[in-house]
């Protein structure tokens, strides 16, 4: 399981790289292996939308199971990555890096202090048994 030092991550598995008051969102390492083979994913918010804190911003489906993905900060939606609803595969294979989901111009970075970093978010993946 990869889990990058950089990163904000939550405790329904998504991870927030912070660019000035831009917040990256993608799914972690750990979610993506849990779901496995990624076949479907749905955008369901749109750039200019605002978003709150844990809302959902995604539902991605694999051969296992369904899951949304929730937004780690409110804000308003700058962009989404089309590009993945060509490329599922992207999300297991680079969770970090090109499988990104949307971005957000964040409302309240105060919201970033409930995160884990990557050692509280590695040990809590310990701790559910993988």
């Amino acid at each position: 399981m990869k889990v990058l030092p950089n990163l904000k991550y939550t405790p329904t598995d998504e991870w927030v790289r912070v660019e000035g008051q831009t917040a990256i969102v993608g799914v972690t390492d750990f979610a993506q292996s849990q779901l496995s083979d990624i076949v479907y994913l749905e955008f369901k918010v749109e750039p200019g939308e605002q978003v709150k804190q844990s809302s959902p911003c995604v539902t991605m489906e694999s051969v296992k199971a369904a899951a949304d993905v929730n937004v780690p900060v409110s804000g308003e939606v700058i962009e989404i990555n089309e590009a993945l609803t060509d490329s599922f595969e992207k999300i297991n294979s680079d969770p970090y890096g090109e499988a990104w989901l949307i971005k957000v111009t964040m409302s309240n970075p105060a919201e970033l202090d409930g995160l884990m970093d990557a050692e509280a978010y590695e040990k809590y993946c310990q701790e559910r048994g993988h």
